[in-house]
């Protein structure tokens, strides 16, 4: 792979210093909610009652939080992050309130379920305006920490959730991040001020509904299948259903819209399916290891519950480190596919590991595996957004990290589902096959609720709490078997990621361009689109043919005896190999001009090296020839062009605008391209005949 020479010149500045924080302190508001209740939860449920919908008090944040994010990155596209951003940390301060003046068990699942909704702002905006203020080269590191962010409060929000409940009561639970939240919006709305071109455009109301009741049909059906219901019941059956022939519609109906909600355009790109594949595999790894590990320590290892907020900290410590080192590496190296593809192998080999344990196994042996799916976390888990931001345009950025974000979260969704039902499927009669046959009858009452109950086990007669331990081991096992696969479906998905350069900058101006509605403002009577040239149209793809033109004309032109200094840059380009530098600038041109996907893919990785050349402090020239360069354009001796910095035209006579003299030179320069391409293809036809 080529990589461009490390950045250190670039510094993010003191406004973005302080948007930055404000996107943490989001981060930090948004993650901590999911993790600090858990402990509360029983007493919580206690209170309020509804111990049969007790899973909803997850669920409902869960399916709100899957459904509203790539709508929200869409809209983001539309009419800037800004709005909502802060509209998310207003909607999830409003469900914190809620949920903390809750006197109802349904009062408070909707709270829950609002907290979702600013949630599925938070998430992936955070992510998304990091990709707005921060090259993708230098990015690592700060995802890296915004990863970090959410390994502290999976390890924090727990203790602090325990000490909360103990000592000012649940409701605080809801109302402590009430605070940092605040402190959050005055950072954003003070600091947040990206540029964003306002477009029209049609919103995609059908797109939107149809996205929204099939994800919640699907959702549904895997939270609630297999355990509130069988899997062949009426109710699972029908909600699969629904959301199948929705989801077909859903697809439909995208390649109708002007703006799809999420654009299947997107998907043509194999970076952008096969890290979204990968990411959605590693979801499910993560939530299945943050789920029932902790099941494991407490029902079989008998870890005491109320230290059950330190069980993950191996795990969440080895994601944090590796997470932040990870970045600093990818920024230093311009590297990132390496560590995807070691992460996901340490990953499959932790939970090896865990499909070891059993009911004789030691805490060392359960630390020892959550140490090897944190390192695998830490490695892998960021780098796939990294992936997807790198190849999206700025236009897509919003939508392609809410992509990533969702297919995130509807992994981690699944996971727990999946798992969870593997876990309760045959738990009873695991548990059944080690009871003494004097004990049957004090275990026929045990389900899963008892088993992970400290005071319902303690009460059970030795050998009948020894076979739950073991039975539950057993279950545990054939829940984390369902890992393995998983894992090998992440590692062939990152394997088959291709490579490309990261960027030095943020976006390049033809990303810009693309920023504005091709409804295109110049047109003719005839109704046809009469395009610009310049890199600033609209007409993006005319303009890509026409540098598919020049490189075309400059790479053949290099190897003609009268183009010495041609020569001599396309050598640079090809760092010091002529007929390397040749070879790149066609397959470059060869990538731009042509409509076929395939010789366009083919040529990719070549282009990206180019691009990549073209980043480098002082342009694709070595200093000596661009030296040379401005000495022969000025017609003068060396030191009178060399010796100091010229006065320019522009700054002697204002009424010439430099600009747009390069712009005239562009089109004439255009027109010169074809006229030379349609000499070129006469000729060879002439040729031919």
């Amino acid at each position: 792979m080529t990589t461009a020479p490390p950045a250190a010149e670039w510094r993010l500045g003191r406004n973005g210093q302080r948007v930055f924080i404000g996107l943490m302190l989001g981060m930090f508001v948004a993650s901590i909610s999911q993790t600090i209740v858990g402990p509360a939860m029983p007493r919580i449920v206690a209170e309020l009652g509804g111990m049969s919908h007790y899973s909803w008090l997850a669920t409902a944040s869960m399916l709100t939080m899957a459904v509203s994010v790539p709508i929200i990155g869409k809209l983001s596209d539309l009419y800037g992050r800004r709005p909502f951003y802060i509209g998310g940390l207003i909607i999830f301060m409003t469900g914190s309130i809620i949920s903390g003046f809750s006197q109802s068990f349904w009062m408070l699942v909707f709270g829950r379920a609002v907290q979702g909704l600013g949630m599925g702002a938070l998430m992936p905006l955070s992510q998304t305006i990091i990709g707005d203020i921060v090259p993708p080269r230098q990015r690592g590191k700060y995802q890296g920490l915004m990863g970090a962010v959410f390994g502290v409060t999976s390890v924090a929000g727990p203790l602090a959730g325990g000490f909360i409940t103990d000592h000012w009561g649940w409701r605080w639970l809801f109302f402590v991040s009430i605070p940092v939240g605040l402190v959050a919006v005055f950072f954003m709305a003070r600091f947040l001020h990206l540029e964003h071109t306002p477009r029209k455009a049609k919103i995609d109301f059908a797109g939107i509904g149809l996205l929204t009741v099939s994800l919640v049909s699907l959702l549904l059906a895997t939270s609630l299948g297999g355990t509130s219901y069988a899997w062949s019941s009426p109710t699972i059956l029908t909600l699969f259903a629904v959301g199948a022939v929705l989801m077909l519609a859903f697809i439909w109906v995208e390649t109708k819209v002007e703006e799809p909600v999420i654009p299947l355009r997107l998907f043509r790109s194999s970076i952008f399916t096969f890290a979204n594949i990968a990411n959605f595999a590693v979801a499910i790894l993560m939530f299945g290891a943050i789920f029932y590990i902790p099941v494991f320590a407490q029902g079989v290892l008998g870890v005491d519950a109320t230290n059950s907020g330190l069980i993950l900290m191996p795990l969440m410590l080895g994601m944090i480190v590796l997470g932040i080192v990870t970045g600093m590496l990818v920024t230093r190296t311009g590297r990132y596919k390496e560590f995807m593809v070691i992460g996901v192998v340490f990953m499959g080999l932790g939970y090896w590991m865990l499909t070891r344990l059993d009911h004789t196994s030691s805490s060392t042996d359960l630390t020892l595996a959550m140490v090897m799916l944190g390192i695998g976390l830490g490695l892998a888990m960021q780098q796939y957004l990294l992936v997807v931001q790198n190849n999206a345009t700025r236009a897509d950025l919003g939508v392609a990290t809410a992509a990533s974000q969702f297919f995130r979260s509807v992994g981690s969704t699944v996971g727990v589902a999946i798992f969870g039902t593997v876990m309760t499927t045959n738990l009873g009669s695991h548990i059944a096959s080690h009871l003494p046959a004097g004990a049957a009858a004090a275990g026929s009452q045990l389900d899963a609720g008892s088993v992970l109950d400290p005071t319902a086990l303690a009460a059970l007669p030795p050998a009948v709490a020894d076979a739950v331990r073991q039975g539950l081991a057993e279950s545990l096992h054939d829940t984390f078997m369902v890992g393995l696969p998983v894992a090998l479906a992440a590692l062939i998905a990152t394997l088959l990621i291709k490579v490309i350069p990261l960027r030095d900058t943020v976006h390049t101006a033809e990303d810009s361009g693309r920023e504005i509605v091709d409804s295109l403002g110049q047109s003719s009577n005839s109704g046809e689109l009469v395009p610009a040239l310049g890199r600033d149209s609209e007409h993006v793809r005319t303009h890509e043919r026409i540098i598919g033109l020049q490189l075309g004309l400059l790479a053949r032109s290099a190897t003609r005896a009268d183009r010495p200094l041609l020569a001599k840059a396309v050598t640079d380009l090809g760092d010091g190999d002529l007929d390397r530098g040749v070879a790149l600038l066609e397959r470059t041109a060869r990538m731009l001009a042509t409509e076929d996907d395939a010789a366009a893919a083919d040529a990719e990785k070549f282009a990206a090296e180019v691009a990549a050349k073209g980043e480098r402090p002082g342009g694709v020239l070595s200093d000596d020839l661009r030296k040379e360069l401005a000495t022969l354009a000025a017609n003068a001796d060396r030191d009178s062009v060399l010796g100091g910095v010229e006065p320019a035209v522009t700054q002697r006579y204002e009424s010439v605008d430099i600009t747009t003299l390069a712009q005239v030179g562009s089109d004439l320069a255009a027109a010169l391209l074809v006229d030379v391409e349609q000499s070129r293809l006469a000729s060879l036809a002439a040729d031919r005949a």
